[in-house]
């Protein structure tokens, strides 16, 4: 079940016929076909003013972001911290049950 099955190439049977003779064509060129009409470039876009109102909205959404994700970081590393000091009192008092015996 677990060892790779190999296929094996079937041999020929009978006898085998010899290649196919290929024989050389003519290359005859394409006509000629028209040149695509030139496309019009696109308007260009205006470019985007920034007023103030829009940057402190930016700056404001910005700090919201880095507020966002410093307190998951924070809490996930008072969640560590928090289990790893919880170990260590559950080992220093299984330690302390087992030497008094």
């Amino acid at each position: 079940m677990f060892q790779p099955k190999i296929p094996t190439m079937p041999q020929p049977t009978g006898p085998v016929p010899p290649p196919a003779v290929v024989e050389p064509t003519t290359i005859t060129p394409a006509a000629m076909t028209p040149q695509p009409a030139p496309v019009p470039p696109a308007p260009s876009r205006p470019a985007v003013q920034l007023t103030p109102g829009t940057a402190l909205a930016l700056v404001g959404g910005g700090t919201a972001v880095v507020l966002v994700v410093g307190a998951v970081l924070v809490s996930m590393l008072l969640a560590v911290a928090i289990t790893a000091a919880s170990v260590a009192v559950c080992a220093v008092v299984i330690r302390c049950l087992l030497h008094r015996r």
